[in-house]
C-alpha cells in the first residue's frame, strides 16, 4: 500500500459527508446519517478494495429511457464502475436509500460528474433518490429490503460457474438483515460455497423506526451469521486500515461477511439531537435549517484547514 492512501481515504470520507450534508440543506431533506456511518466504508471500497476499470473522465448519467421491453434494452449504472470484464468486481448496493451516499462517493472517486446531482430525484432522471438498476453505480434494483443479497448471490453463482476471477462485493445495512430473505440467502451462499462474495454491513444500530435492537434485535449478529456457515469478522467500521485489510484477504471456501459497527452521527455532532430518529433528516423550520448551514460552513472551513 502506498504511503498516502490513508489520507486520500480520509479526505474522500470527509468529502462524502460534506456533499450529503450540503445536499440535505439545499433540498430540505436527505439521508444524512447514512453518510455519517458509511463514509469510510465507501471510501475504502472505491480507493482500495474494488477492482474496477479506470475511467477516462467522470461520467454524466443518461436520462431514464423507460421500462425495458422487447424493443428497449435494459440500461444499468454499471458503467460508472467500468464493469463487464471477468476480472472486475461487481458492486451491489443493497439498501437503495443509501443512493445519495453512493452518488457522493462516485463524485469523490472521480467516476461521476458532480453536475449529475442537478438531476437528483427529478422526473425522467436516472439519479433517483432510492436507487434502481439504471441509477449511477447500480446494476440491479435491490428493493424491497433483503433482495439485494439474493440477487448478488445469483450473480456470484453465475460468475463462479463461468470461472470469472472477479468478486461480487455487497454493501448492506443492519436493519435489512432482519428479513427472512437475508437469512435464506446466507444459507444458500454458504451451501454453494460462494467464496467470491464479500459483504460489508453498516451496523449503525438504527433504522426508520428507531434503534434496531428495539424494532427486531438481531444480536449476536456475528454469531448468527457464522451459524449459517459463513466466515465473519466484526470491526470498527471507521477503522480504514482494518476495512482495507479485510477487503484484501484471500478467499475462504465460503462467503465472507465484515460487520462494521459504526456511528450514525460520526463527525456531525449536530445530528445527535435527533436521537433515536436518524433515518432521514428533514428540517422543521428555517431556523433549524440555518443551524445546519452554519455547521456545514464550520466543517468546510475545518477541512480547508
Amino acid at each position: 500500500m502506498n504511503s498516502n492512501w490513508q489520507e486520500d481515504v480520509k479526505q474522500m470520507a470527509s468529502g462524502i459527508r460534506l456533499r450529503v450534508l450540503k445536499h440535505t440543506i439545499d433540498s430540505n431533506g436527505g439521508y444524512l446519517s447514512q453518510a455519517c456511518s458509511s463514509a469510510e466504508l465507501f471510501s475504502v471500497l472505491y480507493k482500495r478494495i474494488l477492482k474496477l476499470d479506470k475511467l477516462e473522465k467522470p461520467l454524466l448519467p443518461e436520462k431514464f429511457q423507460g421500462v425495458p421491453n422487447s424493443e428497449r434494452k435494459a440500461v444499468t449504472g454499471i458503467n460508472f464502475n467500468g464493469g463487464g470484464k471477468q476480472e472486475n468486481d461487481n458492486f451491489i448496493l443493497s439498501p437503495a436509500q443509501y443512493a445519495l451516499v453512493l452518488y457522493a462517493a462516485l463524485i469523490e472517486a472521480g467516476r461521476m460528474d458532480e453536475k449529475a446531482m442537478e438531476e437528483y430525484n427529478k422526473d425522467g432522471s436516472s439519479v433517483e433518490m432510492i436507487g434502481a438498476e439504471h441509477s449511477p453505480g447500480m446494476e440491479v434494483t435491490t428493493g424491497s429490503l433483503g433482495q439485494g443479497i439474493s440477487q448478488a448471490a445469483g450473480i456470484a453463482y453465475a460468475r463462479k460457474v463461468r470461472g470469472d476471477s472477479g468478486r461480487v462485493v455487497v454493501f448492506l445495512s443492519d436493519g435489512e438483515c432482519q428479513s427472512g430473505e437475508f437469512w435464506e440467502a446466507v444459507q444458500a451462499m454458504s451451501f454453494l460455497k460462494l467464496n467470491n462474495m464479500l459483504m460489508f454491513i453498516d451496523v449503525n444500530g438504527f433504522q426508520c423506526d428507531g434503534e434496531t435492537k428495539d424494532v427486531m434485535n438481531i444480536e449476536p449478529f456475528d454469531e448468527r451469521i457464522r451459524a449459517f456457515g459463513a466466515r465473519v469478522f466484526r470491526i470498527n467500521g471507521h477503522d480504514i486500515e482494518k476495512i482495507a485489510e479485510l477487503g484484501e484477504l484471500p478467499p475462504a471456501d465460503v462467503p465472507t461477511f465484515v460487520l462494521c459497527d459504526t456511528n450514525p452521527h460520526k463527525d456531525m455532532e449536530i445530528l445527535k439531537e435527533r436521537y433515536p430518529k436518524y433515518h432521514y433528516t428533514r428540517f422543521s423550520s428555517d431556523e433549524e435549517r440555518e443551524r445546519y448551514q452554519e455547521h456545514y460552513d464550520e466543517l468546510l472551513e475545518a477541512r480547508r484547514g
